[in-house]
């Protein structure tokens, strides 16, 4: 049972499992730990947008396009359906704010929005209520089914020989000053390299084994919906998402408390309206993001419901009313400009691969490029990354 591994990655959602097959390609011994046999994470409860037009600098505009050229030929690399598609983003604006006003705040991206009025917004979206928005930005999206995604890695990488045990990260065993090993709440298991990509429960893992770290994680409520014949013909999101500046806020909140002292109450919450359906016809419908530094902190999921309810009623009233349940999970994030990826400074053994943004886009070609760095292989963009360096 502990038998000793090249690699033990930690997280099953899509950072772990894309990272895990991309290892075992490299003819790596790769155990991947789990927590949750039926997945309950950031990736189950994701939009699944691809947001390819968000490059802002040299690095993540090659990222970016690597990204969506990846996806596009994902689920025949993978044998299995990622269900990708293009998908009309559209960011809705409010009725204070006008569109021309609103598109200027994404000049820096890659590509710039379409400036919609709102019966231009409405033909392109039927389902949005047109007295509640002064128009709309359009941008070119990709979609997948997150889940599905995780789980096409996980079989191709189980086809590669690697394993997945379902036991929760504990602790990662120390000797001296490298990082020999991870132990569970079942067993031990031994390895030279082990690397974290367990999201929200990240900070909380490193921190009890006295690893300095700068990841940080909101709490994130919404509602997953039953199939309906109602179609929504786009994603749509305000084109003022608050929970951008609530991360970007988050560590000046916490100055005085802390985010180690796991203190029980919610610091301050923000509420996105936005709507995405998958091909099978269910909804994800939110999403409230709250900071608090208890990762077992949970937000009241009644009011959260009808908070959320409240508004898509105003924004796309067709769909407050279709049956689901209220889901709530941890998104991680970073004050750095894509993620906190390398090693640990100091210290041998230990890698981290977390708080992505954009992280369905992101992740999936980082970790390519580092199963080549960890490999020996020449990755400027690792070196770039690299947290050590």
């Amino acid at each position: 049972m502990n038998t000793n591994y090249d690699w033990i990655v930690i997280g099953g959602g899509i950072t772990g499992s894309s990272l895990a097959y991309e290892l075992s390609l490299k003819q790596l011994k790769v155990l991947l730990l789990e927590k949750d046999p039926i997945a309950d994470n950031a990736t189950v409860y994701s939009y699944g947008g691809l947001a390819y037009w968000s490059g802002t600098t040299e690095l993540t505009r090659r990222l970016s396009q690597e990204g969506i050229e990846l996806h596009r030929q994902l689920s025949a690399e993978l044998d299995g359906d990622t269900e990708f598609r293009e998908l009309d983003l559209l960011l809705t604006c409010p009725l204070d704010h006008e569109p021309k006003t609103l598109a200027k705040n994404y000049e820096k991206f890659t590509i710039q929005p379409d400036i919609l009025d709102v019966k231009q917004a409405c033909d392109l979206e039927p389902l949005l209520n047109p007295n509640s928005i002064s128009g709309a930005l359009r941008l070119p999206h990709g979609h997948i089914h997150p889940q599905k995604t995780a789980i096409a890695y996980q079989q191709a990488f189980l086809r590669q020989g690697g394993r997945i045990i379902y036991e929760r990260a504990d602790g990662l065993l120390r000797k001296r000053d490298s990082i020999v090993g991870v132990v569970t709440d079942k067993n031990t298991y031994y390895s030279p390299n082990t690397v974290v990509c367990a999201g929200g429960l990240s900070r909380r893992l490193l921190t009890n084994a006295g690893i300095p770290n700068n990841i940080f994680f909101t709490h994130s409520l919404l509602i997953k919906t039953l199939p309906t014949e109602i179609k929504l013909s786009s994603i749509v999101m305000p084109a003022i998402q608050q929970r951008f500046t609530l991360e970007a806020r988050a560590e000046n909140l916490l100055q005085e408390s802390g985010w180690d002292d796991y203190q029980n109450e919610f610091i301050e919450s923000i509420l996105d309206a936005g709507a995405v359906q998958f091909i099978d016809g269910s909804l994800c419908l939110g999403q409230i993001s709250a900071i608090a530094t208890n990762p077992e902190r949970k937000l009241d999921q009644r009011l959260g419901e009808n908070s959320i309810r409240q508004k898509i009623s105003t924004i796309l009233p067709m769909l407050s009313n279709i049956p689901g349940t209220c889901k709530s999970c941890l998104v991680a994030f970073t004050n750095r400009e894509i993620a906190v990826v390398g090693n640990v400074k100091d210290l041998a053994g230990i890698y981290l691969f977390n708080g992505f943004t954009s992280t369905l886009v992101f992740a999936p070609p980082l970790a390519k490029h580092f199963a080549n760095w960890v490999t020996g292989e020449d990755s400027k963009i690792l070196e770039k990354l690299n947290i050590s360096g």
